[in-house]
């Protein structure tokens, strides 16, 4: 909970420095590069959280993985973070800055699992469901498929949820049939 905190106030403000500096764009390439390196390396999220693992060292393992691919304000971003004992924290920076860059611009992020792979009509229908819902225009679909649904979809948009798929309408349905409030006349 507490890191979540700091890497909210560390996101926000690396967020007013990239707009301060006209270089946000090239900020949210690096978060987004930084939030993927630290989602498939463990090793990395665990050096991280070490706590006998030296600031400067771990400074010298993000330099090395980072140099050339993130801008130099990244980089000394970095330098703050582990000068202030923070390393822990930069797992949930990038989300968190990815969270804030898109309630900055308007985009709204929305997570649809599908049976199938999801037509373009479809998608463009599931797009009107989440503006209807959000009211906003700017949509970012991400889409995964589970054949475990059957048919339908299952839409996240933020801490909502529509489930519309046939696996839980025959969940619902079975239920239901269990709790038969019949009563015979006997």
């Amino acid at each position: 909970m507490a890191d979540q905190r700091v890497a909210a106030r560390y996101a926000k403000s690396l967020l007013d420095l990239g707009q301060e500096m006209g270089t946000l764009d090239a900020v949210k390439q690096d978060m987004d590069l930084l939030t993927k390196t630290m989602a498939e390396s463990r090793e990395l999220r665990l050096l991280l959280r070490n706590p006998i693992v030296k600031h400067d060292k771990k400074l010298a393992i993000l330099k090395a993985i980072f140099e050339g691919k993130v801008s130099d304000m990244t980089l000394r971003f970095f330098t703050i973070l582990t000068e202030k004992n923070r390393e822990s924290a930069i797992e949930g920076i990038g989300p968190e800055f990815q969270a804030q860059y898109n309630v900055l611009r308007g985009v709204q992020t929305a997570e649809v699992t599908s049976a199938a792979p999801l037509t373009a009509v479809a998608r463009l229908e599931i797009r009107k469901l989440v503006t209807a819902q959000t009211g906003l225009t700017d949509v970012q679909l991400t889409e995964k498929v589970d054949p475990e649904l059957i048919g339908g979809f299952v839409l996240r948009v933020g801490d909502k949820q529509i489930d519309d798929s046939v696996r839980t309408s025959l969940r619902r349905m079975r239920t239901s049939l269990q709790e038969n409030s019949y009563q015979s006349k006997l």
